[in-house]
């Protein structure tokens, strides 16, 4: 009552062609080998200039990241110490009302 169903594999509909052989080729080690030519890419010309820009956008990221961490770190700084000020106050006032009874 609750065995699985597997599904039946589909066959390949249409014609289908034999794999194709593929002939082992020789190595001479005489022969010289093709060499590709090199790529045209442009070259990086680090100018004064360009080597200004990229120690300033470096230094820009840098102390932006820095505001980001101090800010975070500040922001959990003073998230603990309104915890401990609230903890403070809620045992004060439980110790005031256990006195008085």
């Amino acid at each position: 009552m609750l065995r699985p169903k597997f599904p039946t594999m589909p066959q390949p509909t249409g014609l289908t062609a034999p794999p194709a052989v593929v002939q082992p080729t020789t190595f001479t080690p005489g022969a010289p080998s093709p060499v590709a030519p090199a790529p045209s890419r442009p070259v990086v010309q680090l100018t004064p200039g360009t080597a200004l820009a990229v120690v300033g956008g470096g230094t820009a990221v840098v102390l932006v990241v820095g505001a980001v961490l101090v800010s975070l770190l500040l922001a959990v700084a003073i998230t603990g110490a309104s915890v401990a000020v609230c903890a403070v106050v809620l045992r004060s006032l439980l110790s005031a009302d256990a006195k008085r009874r």
